[in-house]
């Protein structure tokens, strides 16, 4: 029983953190401050799937082929996840 209270501890400290705290940005796709994306305040993207613009501090960001790529939802970037050569050649050179 003992095990069992420890296991659901570490799950309950591990969920906080991922939710909360360093992991935080991973769940949302945001970088506030954390110097990942490399970019210039007040750059815009655009979405490879949609073409909708996307803020460098909103949306989800992926590293593909050593680029940043921004997305404007969850659903984009699983598209994109899913074949991303389609949405590359489609949109070319991307910002």
């Amino acid at each position: 029983m003992d095990g069992f209270i420890s296991l659901l501890v570490f799950a309950g400290l591990f969920y906080l953190m991922m939710r909360f705290g360093c992991g935080a940005h991973m769940i949302h796709g945001h970088h506030h401050g954390h110097g990942h994306s490399g970019h210039k305040r007040g750059e815009i993207h655009r979405d490879p799937v949609c073409g909708m613009e996307v803020a460098p501090d909103q949306g989800y960001g992926k590293v593909h082929d050593g680029q940043t790529l921004r997305f404007c939802s969850r659903a984009c970037l699983d598209k994109f996840d899913a074949d991303p050569e389609r949405y590359l050649h489609k949109t070319g050179e991307q910002s």
